[in-house]
């Protein structure tokens, strides 16, 4: 064994962070893999190199392999080489080549469904926040939040150049940029859909993976809305000016995803807007070669006796968040892009999927750090609690308020706005969805109004103007329609819309508008390269779709201007 080596194992780890720790004079590297029979990490100048400098990591008593690397690493790319100890079958997934670290700040990818991700050593942070904080929200009931999709924002405006990414764009000086246009219509908070980096590009159609999965719901192969997180602390990449959709393209080689979001974030809190972020701690990718799977697979996620995966969420695996590694890593994310990137508060996707030591531990440490943070609940996934969220003082989806007034299905189950009474609901109980569906009245949820979180409209499902425009037309459901014909409600559907905006703005508690809402967009499949069989119909489901369907079509406010007004 060599002096370095003996040094090495010498050296007291455990007060370094998980990730890659580096300073002028070395770098100290720990990955979580106690399954492992081996781990090489391997430091390569570029991402394109294809040989890099590879060192042996050392185990310590905590489950960690370490190494120290002399010099400063800034600049340099690195994955790990995780070799499965073979008496341990099961407990985690093979894969001879490198994996990313879980604790990456930013990585690049390659646009395929694997990612082939590379771990990027950042030089010292010199962005300049200037006067930025976190925006004071004292009483989340005085919020109007704006769920968006930050693509979606600007890439329908033909006279950009989308060349300059999606965050360039969402701050640029134009009539329908993201930032002027929310300035335009008064909301005071926006909620993105995911940024951390996700695995957005999924397996072709019909084409199986290399695990045997096969893709056979997904005509487009790729997941627009990146409900899929792969690294929890580093910024989408596709967003960035340096962007590129070409298959096997190489995204995120230098640090503009990191920096031009800041600028997203600081444009926001200058014109007096909370920024939001949806973050996704219940699962992950099973496509891509997430580094969690492939580390500790049965640390990170909720197994059967057999050691395959649960999937309560629907989605194909489902994280061990009650596990200290994942709990230590969900709280140090949450706090991570409070202090990195001023986020002022976290929309939690099937939150009840995350165990409640988990949520009591982010409300501590977030709250400490700042008092006026907000923290939301999708109160399902496994289960619902909305009231367990309420209690802890977190804001919670209501839908009890957006099945009874809209309804939960256009053709058999509509609301409060088209004069019927949904099953879920009754005079008494949308009398307190106006007072804060309290819970000691009927079908109450919320300890308070300052915990609910009142919306008729979200990514998910029909948007309420197609919702509309269904119930108003049944054979509308899975026809093929002449968009131009269908986007203005006409008179009564205008009335519902309004009616039930009315009853969203004046019902106590937290509000939740749906990018579009305000003019009753329409998710209309558009005609596309890819042969999509519901193509003209109105889609339920978009999350699979980079394109017109979900883009914003602000000339579209021309349809339904007394709605928009």
């Amino acid at each position: 064994m060599s002096e370095l080596e003996l040094k090495t194992l010498r050296l007291d780890f455990s007060s370094y962070a998980p990730g890659c720790t580096n300073n002028p004079a070395n770098a100290v590297f720990r990955l979580y893999s106690p399954y492992a029979k081996n781990v090489v990490l391997e430091i390569w100048n570029q991402y394109s190199d294809e040989k890099g400098k590879q060192y042996e990591m050392f185990p310590s008593d905590d489950g960690y392999w370490n190494v120290r690397v002399v010099g400063d690493q800034s600049g340099k790319w690195y994955a790990y080489h995780v070799y499965p100890d073979p008496s341990r079958n099961g407990l985690m997934e093979p894969y001879w080549g490198p994996i990313s670290d879980p604790w990456s700040t930013h990585v690049a990818s390659r646009n395929t469904y694997l990612q082939e991700t590379k771990s990027y050593i950042e030089p010292p942070d010199e962005y300049d926040w200037g006067e930025d904080q976190w925006m004071a929200v004292e009483d989340p009931r005085d919020l109007i939040i704006y769920e968006a999709h930050l693509k979606d924002f600007t890439a329908s405006n033909d006279q950009q150049d989308q060349s300059k990414g999606a965050y360039k764009l969402f701050v640029d000086d134009y009539k329908w940029s993201g930032v002027r246009y929310l300035k335009k219509i008064g909301v005071n908070a926006v909620e993105f859909l995911p940024l951390q980096k996700a695995a957005r590009h999924e397996p072709p159609y019909l084409m199986a993976t290399q695990n045997g999965i096969l893709n056979t719901w997904n005509y487009y192969g790729y997941n627009h809305w990146g409900y899929m997180t792969s690294h929890f602390f580093a910024p989408e990449t596709l967003f960035a000016s340096e962007q590129s959709s070409e298959s096997g393209a190489i995204v995120g080689k230098d640090l503009r995803a990191r920096n031009e979001f800041r600028d997203v974030v600081k444009a926001l809190h200058r014109e007096g807007m909370a920024v939001i972020l949806d973050v996704v701690y219940n699962h992950v990718s099973h496509y891509d070669l997430n580094p969690l799977r492939h580390a500790a697979k049965s640390d990170y996620f909720r197994l059967d006796e057999s050691h395959h995966y649960l999937s309560n969420s629907g989605c194909g695996n489902d994280a061990k968040t009650e596990h200290p590694e994942f709990r230590k890593l969900i709280v140090s994310s949450v706090l991570y892009w409070m202090k990195t990137y001023h986020i002022d508060g976290f929309r939690f996707d099937l939150a009840h999927l995350i165990d409640w030591q988990t949520i009591d531990e982010i409300t501590y440490e977030a709250r400490k750090l700042n008092p006026h943070v907000v923290l939301i609940a999708e109160p399902w996934g496994g289960g619902y609690d909305p009231t367990g969220f309420s209690k802890r003082g977190w804001l919670a989806w209501n839908d009890q308020i957006r099945n009874s007034i809209k309804g939960s299905d256009p053709l058999h189950h509509k609301g409060f706005i088209f004069g019927e009474w949904h099953h879920e609901a009754s005079r008494q109980a949308v009398e307190n969805y106006l007072r804060g569906t309290l819970l000691d009245q009927q079908n109450g949820r919320f300890t308070s109004s300052r915990t609910c979180l009142n919306y008729l409209e979200s990514h998910d499902g029909y948007t309420l103007g197609d919702f509309i425009r269904i119930a108003l037309n049944p054979d509308w459901l899975h026809q093929r329609l002449d968009r131009e014909k269908i986007v203005a409600l006409g008179a009564q559907g205008e009335k519902i819309a309004r009616l039930a905006a009315l009853f969203l703005m004046v019902s106590q508690g937290t509000v939740m508008l749906h990018q579009g809402q305000e003019f009753a967009r329409s998710k209309w499949i558009i005609p596309h390269e890819v042969n999509d069989p519901n193509t003209g119909t109105l889609d339920y489901n978009s999350y699979e779709k980079d394109n017109g369907t979900n883009y914003i079509h602000y000339k579209d406010i021309k349809s339904n201007p007394v709605l928009f007004d």
